[in-house]
């Protein structure tokens, strides 16, 4: 394991301009380098490199990180991978510290299921390409699909024979363990192959390793499964995985959209065509982490289903899940008795292309038309579809977004949008005050992520404001921190800006709202006691995935201003933000504890206004009135140094 002195020295000493600089050509512009972003294609330039910060951001895609993680991305290495990488770069020595014996030993472990998958695909192979019945049947059958050898070879796909323990025999005679052989389900408990009779379609990884495999049977048996597949293990999650894009996430980045169809043959298909932007959730519906693993390379998603019944259904199972998960998603019905497979090699690619931009619809319209067609005339059955739709619409998580699919289903469900409104943003305090409640039994802070109903949302104008909490004043702190917070805010007492913030608001934290913004100041407090205080830097090469994002976004936000002065035009009412951190500190301090000392007067006007006669006479309601008392006069303090009016 690398030492964290190496880390850390790779890390001060790797600049961003000099590492990405080796890779795409960058033009100064003012303080900042720009170009052309190696992760998307564009004409305009928009990939902003800060060597003052030491960070990219890319305006357009949204990618953005450290040197560290330019390189991660850029070239698909690990963490561990791209700090040797940029050790080599500049002379710097790795430090290496002694694995324990359990992390030998789990690594051991994890490298010979690798290698005993990667045996299994060549024996398949080789049976598919060498043996005479894997030729006459497995090969035969894929060439049957209109799969040339080049195409077969890359996917790397075999055959398995019917003979009971070809492939076992081979691996312990190879002496691969026959219990890593059971784990990894190519052997069963009886000794004997777990695949027989079947085309084999290997399963990777996004790095191309090989975690899986699937095996259809060429029977026509109705009472054999038309697939079966690994079970899972310490390599294979089934709900991780999205079947070939380990081949496809370049042109997905480079198209900006996946397209995802049903199974392992249409992925192949369409890849040999010229389309390989397109990847397979394997017959089951779209998993939190297969999003996820979209989501890295695009936020367009296009789904291409039969247009059967039940590709109708398929379609509608993970339609809130991926809304939910703020993507843009088009849906794709092919003509009755057609999958992708059957429609290309009619169709050919150009006019598959054609009809998939002409047919292509959005997801929450495609819905509330399918059930709308289903309801007739009921009007029971119609407020049911409503409901429906509701719920779907309130999983968007961009309000402007979600205020433009109001107003166009109120036109396809014939209602007014003021109602729509208000029933959505019912559905979305309903859900904000569960996932509370599930935090308060469970103690489990949920992601940034997943607490987005917690911000402001877009509200007809005659609805009043609905604030859930206090995401803005947590977050200002929070920017302020990784900003300025390494800078002194008083040099007598020798206080950094983050010692003063976190003083100021520690007591605060069992009030936050985001569990992002708790978990940075307490990190960051941490480090004070260490006597440390945190510069950018520590912020952005975080090993919390999380807390570096929300770094990089703070540092390249639009908080900074243009290059005004290299304009000659110079700002005249206030000073640009790197002059103006004090005040903007204790500022954002000030609202922060007004907002909580507000909540906290909120929550006892809810105590007093429950209380039963009896309990007015408790010692507890007694405190709860002085504490009322000196609340209100705090509240009142910070309102006036904040020039706020309190409404009583």
């Amino acid at each position: 394991m690398i030492t964290q002195k190496t880390v850390q020295e790779v890390m001060q000493t790797a600049r961003v301009e000099d590492v990405i600089g080796d890779f795409i050509h960058l033009k100064r512009r003012g303080i900042n380098l720009i170009g052309n972003c190696p992760f998307h294609d564009e004409k305009t330039p928009s990939f902003t490199v800060s060597p003052s910060k030491n960070i990219y951001t890319c305006f357009g895609c949204g990618k953005g990180g450290d040197p560290v993680r330019f390189i991660m991305d850029h070239e698909k290495m690990s963490f561990p991978e791209a700090i040797r990488y940029l050790a080599a770069r500049y002379r710097i020595e790795v430090e290496e510290t002694e694995q324990t014996a359990e992390e030998v030993a789990n690594r051991q472990l994890t490298d010979s299921y690798y290698l005993i998958n990667e045996f299994a695909r060549e024996y398949f192979e080789n049976v598919l390409f060498q043996r005479e019945e894997g030729r006459a049947i497995g090969l035969a059958y894929f060439k049957e699909r209109g799969f040339r050898e080049s195409t077969i070879r890359q996917f790397q796909l075999g055959y398995a024979t019917e003979e009971r323990d070809g492939l076992t025999t081979t691996a312990v005679r190879k002496q691969y363990n026959i219990n890593h052989l059971h784990t990894l389900g190519l052997t069963t408990k009886s000794d004997a192959d777990f695949f027989r009779s079947r085309v084999i379609f290997p399963i990777h990884n996004v790095s191309g390793k090989v975690v899986a495999f699937a095996g259809r049977t060429l029977s026509s048996d109705k009472k054999q499964p038309k697939y079966i597949n690994s079970p899972e293990s310490e390599i294979y999650n089934k709900r991780s995985v999205l079947y070939g894009l380990y081949f496809a996430k370049e042109a997905i980045r480079r198209a900006d959209e996946c397209i995802l169809v049903e199974g392992y043959t249409d992925v192949i298909t369409l890849h040999q065509g010229e389309i390989r932007n397109v990847v397979a959730s394997s017959g089951t519906s779209l998993t939190q982490d297969q999003i996820r693993l979209i989501k890295r390379y695009t936020p367009n998603i296009k789904i291409i289903y039969d247009g059967d019944a039940a590709g109708i259904k398929a379609a509608l199972r993970g339609l809130d899940l991926v809304l939910a998960s703020d993507m843009n998603v088009k849906l794709v019905l092919l003509p009755d008795g057609h999958d992708p497979d059957s429609f290309l090699a009619l169709q050919g690619t150009e006019a598959f292309l054609e009809y998939l931009r002409e047919k292509e619809e959005d997801f929450v319209f495609f819905k509330t038309r399918v059930l709308l067609k289903e309801t007739g005339d009921d009007p029971i059955r119609k407020s049911g579809v409503i409901k429906d739709i509701v719920g779907s619409v309130a999983k968007i998580r961009d309000a402007f977004k979600r205020a433009l699919y109001i107003r166009q289903c109120s036109t396809m469900l014939q209602i007014q949008e003021t109602i729509l409104h208000a029933e959505v943003n019912k559905v979305i305090r309903s859900e904000l005050r569960q996932q509370q409640l599930t935090r308060h039994e469970s103690s489990v802070s949920p992601s940034e992520e997943e607490s987005w109903l917690t911000t402001k949302q877009v509200h007809p104008v005659d609805e009043p404001m609905y604030v859930a909490n206090d995401a803005w004043q947590e977050k200002s702190i929070c920017s302020v921190l990784v900003n300025y917070g390494h800078h002194a805010y008083h040099e007598e007492r020798k206080e950094t800006v983050a010692k003063f913030i976190i003083e100021q608001v520690k007591d605060l934290l069992p009030y936050f709202d985001v569990p992002l913004y708790t978990k940075i100041v307490q990190l960051v407090d941490a480090e004070l006691q260490q006597g440390h205080s945190p510069e950018s830097s520590w912020y952005t090469a975080h090993s919390d995935d999380e807390l570096r994002d929300f770094a990089i976004n703070a540092l390249s936000s639009p908080y900074t201003y243009a290059s005004w002065e290299a304009k000659e035009m110079y700002l005249q009412t206030q000073k640009p933000p790197d002059e103006n951190f004090i005040p903007d500190a204790a500022n954002a301090v000030l609202r922060l504890q007004f907002r909580k000392s507000r909540k906290v007067i909120q929550e006892l006007q809810t105590y007093f206004a429950n209380a039963k006669e009896e309990d007015q006479s408790s010692e507890e309601y007694i405190i709860n009135v002085k504490v009322m008392q000196v609340l209100i006069q705090k509240r009142n303090e910070l309102a006036a140094k904040l020039g706020t009016v309190v409404i009583h």
